[in-house]
């Protein structure tokens, strides 16, 4: 396998990475170390461990991260509902009589009665290629959970008290994610491969809307594609990124449009902005600049 295979692999999938991410991907994979990327909300961290996991036939795990998430919602869990049924059916048949109170408490604590979140079931053996595990924005989660996850990571192995240790055969391929909502620890960093995503250039943009969009007019997708790039260098608070690319392009196309105009974009602006504040800096920029850039850059590069 080379990075040329990974990024034959994911375009298959309708995931069309440049040359770093496919390098990245390409080592994650063989080295068996998890791949941290970065970078702007949009851009498409999270669909490449989609496509990854399409591309592979491993089973998607994702475990969207949030403040206050612990080994409970991250981990494993007891069923307590089935405990009790249990205990009251034990109860009920007189087993429970004939049990002793540390027999019975080990017999609700075994692994029947276990809850296993993302992070106990990606290092599950299974038959099959190994899962994807999407840790997904990571920075949101707090310091604490970073240091738990940081020692999961380092030996895929998970200690349950009651139960005993659960280790990865094979390791998961690992995609965490941050939007750099805060700095993620430099452990974490130090266990990952790390690859910043940028938003894709004008060409890759414009074939992603292609393959994305079926039947979208070549025209129409460089027009939109150098709309949201002129829109992206209006210092919005919230750029557009390829995924509101793709849904901007797909209205147009359900209107039966064939190139902007000023009355289109003002009327379809809600499909890529999706604030007020982000429209009001349109409104002052104008929308027929915005137009006529994404013409020019459209015949530009026609």
């Amino acid at each position: 396998m080379t990075p040329s295979d990974v990024s034959t692999a994911l375009s298959a999938q309708g995931y069309l990475p440049d040359d770093g991410i496919s390098t990245s991907v390409f080592l994650a994979m063989t080295l068996e170390r998890p791949l941290l990327l970065e970078g702007e909300a949009g851009v498409g961290k999270t669909e490449l461990a989609k496509a990854l996991s399409a591309a592979t036939g491993g089973e998607l795990i994702r475990l969207q991260c949030y403040e206050g998430i612990d080994v409970a919602q991250a981990v494993y869990d007891w069923d307590y509902s089935r405990q009790l049924l249990h205990l009251r059916a034990a109860e009920a048949t007189g087993e429970s009589t004939s049990m002793t109170s540390d027999a019975l408490e080990a017999e609700l604590y075994g692994e029947r009665f276990m809850i296993k979140r993302a992070l106990l079931r990606s290092i599950e053996t299974i038959d099959g290629p190994p899962p994807v595990l999407l840790i997904d924005e990571v920075d949101r989660a707090d310091d604490e959970f970073e240091a738990y996850l940081l020692e999961i990571l380092s030996d895929f192995q998970v200690t349950v008290p009651e139960v005993g240790v659960f280790r990865a055969e094979r390791p998961p391929l690992v995609v965490l994610t941050s939007n750099r909502t805060r700095d993620v620890h430099d452990a974490l960093k130090r266990r990952c491969l790390y690859h910043w995503v940028e938003h894709p250039d004008f060409e890759r943009e414009v074939a992603i809307v292609k393959l994305r969009v079926p039947g979208v007019e070549d025209g129409l997708a460089r027009q939109v594609a150098a709309a949201v790039e002129a829109l992206r260098g209006l210092n919005l608070y919230k750029p557009p990124g390829v995924a509101e690319t793709i849904d901007w392009a797909s209205a147009l196309g359900r209107l039966g449009a064939t190139q902007l105009d000023e009355e289109l974009v003002a009327n379809t602006l809600g499909s890529v902005l999706k604030y007020r504040e982000d429209h009001q800096r349109v409104d002052q920029h104008g929308v027929a600049a915005v137009v006529k850039q994404a013409f020019e850059k459209g015949l530009l590069h026609g």
